[in-house]
């Protein structure tokens, strides 16, 4: 299965709105052990206009992701929800179409799928899971989604890869969204994963971080939305298909230096070294700089990491960056 013409050619809704302005979205770093803070920072996004929120997929060391996505569903109106992103090793892909179906349906047709092939090798030795090479991974990818969209598409299915089988899988319940649950791949690897975004999903994503492809200059940026877009055309596809989207994790905002520093030093040791190569901190004329550059360069929906405690920078960024992107 190499994609149908649905897949190639209809552009999501959702992909669709933001052809006309720039949106964003948010993931709360280090949430969800404490339900109650939790909902509260979900339900300050919502109301300050945010598009979506995004749980991360760390079983081991998080919050299970589609227990809070679940919890999300029904406690939020508007956001999209977000999985950033499932790793495709951590659960069956008939188990993943079943919680995927689940969220989409509680939510009212509001889940947008993120998948990815995991990164952090000691995840997968906790779950006695042996860690592949990247290219396996990524073929591993490829044959995750082409089963969650045969179990959506027409059950029940067969399939036999070298990395997923099943057999005659079905669940009782799809997903309701229409015309399906958009996706979004993980990553900026230029030969391999942006041409399985330009094959099969309906958003890239990618930012400075090491772990989201270390886009770490505009330059960077400018040339895998070129190449991006090469691999559109290569599968016969609409550039505009696939929505291009950035991830800065974290986003500090403080008018002085030493503000954000303070912000800094309120992280535990472990997350502020984890996130170093990703983080994206400055006044809010800097800030809007640096995300009117990457509008510049071609990208058209961020989503931004909130570290505990910063309700300031989650305000800030709405009331004051996103008027001036759009």
């Amino acid at each position: 299965m190499q994609g149908t013409e649905k897949d190639t050619q209809v552009i999501h809704p959702w992909v669709a709105e933001g052809l006309q302005k720039v949106r964003v979205g948010v993931s709360f770093l280090g949430s969800g052990a404490d339900w109650k803070e939790f909902y509260d920072n979900a339900q300050a996004a919502e109301e300050l206009g945010y598009d979506s929120i995004w749980v991360p997929d760390h079983p081991t060391i998080a919050p299970d992701c589609w227990t809070l996505l679940a919890a999300l569903a029904v406690t939020t109106r508007n956001l999209r929800l977000g999985s950033f992103v499932a790793c495709v090793f951590f659960r069956h892909p008939l188990l993943l179409a079943r919680e995927a179906a689940d969220v989409d349906r509680w939510s009212g047709g509001r889940l947008v799928l993120g998948l990815g092939i995991g990164d952090i090798p000691f995840e997968f030795e906790q779950l006695g899971i042996p860690f592949l090479k990247t290219p396996e991974r990524q073929a591993a990818l490829a044959e995750t989604i082409e089963v969650l969209k045969g179990i959506w598409d027409a059950p029940p299915l067969t399939y036999t890869g070298k990395y997923v089988q099943t057999r005659q899988a079905q669940i009782p319940f799809g997903p309701v969204q229409q015309p399906y649950v958009p996706l979004l791949i993980g990553g900026g690897g230029e030969r391999t994963t942006l041409r399985q975004v330009a094959q099969y999903a309906d958003a890239s994503n990618f930012g400075p971080h090491m772990y989201t492809g270390s886009a770490t200059s505009m330059e960077d940026v400018k040339r895998k939305c070129s190449v991006l877009r090469t691999h559109c055309e290569a599968v016969g596809r609409p550039v505009d298909a696939v929505l291009r989207t950035h991830t800065a994790l974290p986003v500090i905002l403080g008018e002085t230096p030493d503000i954000i520093a303070a912000k800094q030093e309120t992280m535990p040791p472990e997350m502020r070294e984890f996130f170093r190569t990703g983080m994206v901190t400055g006044s809010v004329d800097e800030i809007i700089a640096y995300y009117s550059a990457l509008v510049q360069a071609g990208i058209q929906y961020f989503i931004i990491g909130i570290i505990p405690g910063d309700l300031e920078t989650l305000q800030v960024f709405s009331q004051q960056v996103m008027p001036a992107l759009s």
